[in-house]
């Protein structure tokens, strides 16, 4: 499963090498490291991205929650890193649409004092906890948090909800008398129209998580063909856990959608 990882430093200097340590453990095939960036924050407390990788399609797709967190990190000013309240707020709901906690957020916002660096990045281990001892080796204290999809069972019980509610209005309707009809069948016009809208989401979901596991397949594939014998095994299993993930979640999409 994706992690997100902050790995806060007392430098820059310290952070690029825990960046590069990240990338070792890479290449290694310790992690499978999807991006990261590495950003600054002066003794002005502007926050700066120094540096970014983003993997070629998959860290760009992957990526986009990186630039949320950094968009959090920056402040609702967005001073530092040119972005509006407006933008601010939607880089928190990005977050929050995904699973990354408020107080995950906060926790690292404290710890990125001024005249700090840190490294954000997404990660899935393939070895039992490598970072942490890489990355305190250069002095890193290091955040994780799972990143955990939550879209699907919310778009799921928002569309149960409104079919019990149309459902409920329906029967309601054959019994009321004329003058209710117009009401009710105003308020059933508006249920379907968020109905839609919702089946129009979970449909852009699957679409959004079909090109994801796409990119993540290939990269850890690409990744497997070069890795030693125990990290390929590790590796191609990561394969099929991510082709697991995107059924089961799939399913769900599709059961908000109306259909099986």
């Amino acid at each position: 499963m994706n992690e997100m990882i902050v790995a806060v430093f007392d430098s820059e200097e310290a952070a690029l090498k825990g960046m590069q340590a990240l990338e070792q453990l890479h290449e290694d095939g310790g992690i499978s490291l999807y991006s990261s960036a590495l950003i600054v924050k002066d003794k002005k407390g502007k926050l700066t991205v120094k540096r970014r990788n983003d993997r070629g399609p998959l860290g760009t797709a992957l990526g986009m929650l990186t630039g949320a967190i950094v968009g959090i990190l920056g402040g609702p000013a967005g001073s530092a890193i040119g972005i509006s309240l407006g933008g601010y707020l939607g880089a928190l709901a990005d977050c929050v649409r995904v699973g990354i906690d408020l107080q995950f957020l906060e926790d690292v916002g404290k710890t990125v004092n001024k005249g700090r660096a840190a490294v954000l990045a997404e990660v899935e281990e393939n070895w039992v906890l490598v970072l942490e001892p890489r990355l305190t080796e250069f002095g890193g204290t290091v955040f994780r948090r799972f990143r955990t999809d939550v879209v699907e069972d919310r778009l799921l019980q928002e569309s149960k909800a409104l079919d019990k509610e149309i459902d409920v209005l329906l029967r309601e309707f054959d019994k009321t008398g004329v003058a209710n009809r117009k009401a009710i069948q105003d308020r059933i016009k508006a249920l379907r129209q968020q109905l839609e809208a919702i089946r129009a989401h979970a449909q852009a979901e699957i679409d959004r998580k079909q090109v994801v596991t796409d990119l993540m397949v290939e990269a850890l594939r690409d990744q497997a063909e070069t890795a030693a014998s125990d990290a390929k095994l590790r590796l191609l299993g990561r394969v099929a856990e991510a082709q697991a993930d995107f059924k089961a979640r799939s399913k769900k999409l599709n059961q908000a959608r109306g259909s099986a």
